[in-house]
């Protein structure tokens, strides 16, 4: 007991909702397994899923999902790599969605600029742009009579 004496405790910080916040951590997530599968092109991610049975029991089930790439060659075999938030592809200027990464060697430290630039908040005028497109179409689903 007394080595715990010696700590300070304190109640721990609210999580944050900010659906901003919650876009970035996910998209440097996502970065980090484009990064995993640039150096190994077999690296799958395990996801669990729970599932009901025919007597009503639940049992969770681990299955392997494959990762597809955000990156693609070019007629010249310079790669050119894209970011996805969700099912959108962020574009960085008005219609120019790529980055030009050159040969296959620069993948890594381009998706590592990538995960610096989303930990600085400078991809966050596209997250937000994506999160209110996203409202907008939640309030605009009424049902036609």
């Amino acid at each position: 007991m007394s080595k715990l004496k010696s700590l300070s405790f304190c109640a721990l910080p609210a999580i944050s909702k900010d659906p901003i916040t919650t876009k970035r951590y996910r998209l440097i997530e996502r970065l980090e397994q484009q990064r995993k599968l640039a150096t190994d092109p077999s690296f799958t991610i395990r996801m669990t899923k729970t599932v009901k049975n025919a007597d009503g029991t639940k049992t969770s089930t681990e299955r392997e999902k494959r990762l597809t790439q955000w990156w693609k060659t070019d007629e010249k075999g310079a790669v050119v790599l894209s970011v996805r938030v969700g099912l959108k592809t962020l574009e960085f200027e008005k219609g120019k969605a790529g980055i030009s990464v050159g040969p296959m060697d620069r993948l890594d430290s381009a998706l590592s600029t990538l995960i610096e630039a989303v930990r600085a908040g400078e991809l966050d005028g596209a997250i937000l742009a994506d999160v209110k497109s996203k409202q907008l179409k939640q309030g605009t689903t009424a049902k036609a009579t």
